[in-house]
């Protein structure tokens, strides 16, 4: 019997774009990051971004079909929820969730243009030329839910007085929320959004919802 491997499209709170099963409940773009040859089996090349606006989406929308990593076609990024996606820095998409996307930005305090928006996030997420996670440190207690942080390596989201540490299957069981001084994986204008109200998607273990 013929498998096929999984694509490298599931994107983790710490920017690594992985290949695994698990099914993404949002759908990303940065641009056309994978390879295009026969053999490429679904790799991405060394590029992870082509553009600044790194958007989250909606997996069906008005009727629309695409073809997985088609050659001249955007890279279809996967996320396990919007906390992850926001965590990998990306924001609402104008088009397919327009709501959302307002919601955002006016819980992030932004009043002009996405594209100066976008530029804005990008020198927060992004280590210049190195295509690289920029992270930094910051107090725990100040940091609202619904935000990533690192914590003996693992990526683990911020809930309540938890934190639930994060792998490519989803959330593990909860620890005890950290104290003090944190290396932050959520970029700092997404994590003005969420202090500002913004309350993203997210796909709890079903005894935590």
């Amino acid at each position: 019997m013929t498998t096929t491997s999984p694509r490298q499209n599931r994107v983790q709170p710490t920017g690594d774009i992985l290949r695994h099963p698990a099914r993404g409940s949002l759908m990303g773009n940065r641009g056309i990051l994978h390879a295009t040859s026969a053999h490429s089996h679904g790799a991405l090349t060394h590029r992870r971004w082509q553009h600044k606006a790194w958007v989250c989406c909606v997996l069906s929308f008005k009727g629309r079909r695409r073809t997985l990593m088609a050659p001249n076609r955007y890279t279809e990024l996967f996320f396990h929820d919007e906390a992850v996606a926001l965590a990998a820095g990306h924001r609402p998409c104008a088009e397919c969730r327009r709501a959302d996307h307002k919601a955002y930005l006016a819980a992030a305090g932004h009043t002009g243009s996405a594209p100066a928006f976008d530029k804005h996030l990008h020198a927060a997420r992004a280590i210049p030329r190195k295509f690289e996670q920029n992270r930094a440190q910051m107090d725990a207690q100040n940091l609202p839910d619904a935000t990533f942080v690192l914590l003996c390596d693992q990526p683990a989201l911020l809930i309540g007085d938890m934190a639930l540490p994060f792998t490519p299957e989803g959330y593990a069981a909860p620890i005890k929320r950290p104290q003090g001084r944190v290396t932050v994986l959520t970029p700092a204008p997404s994590i003005t959004a969420l202090l500002g109200g913004f309350r993203p998607s997210l796909r709890l273990p079903a005894n935590l919802r």
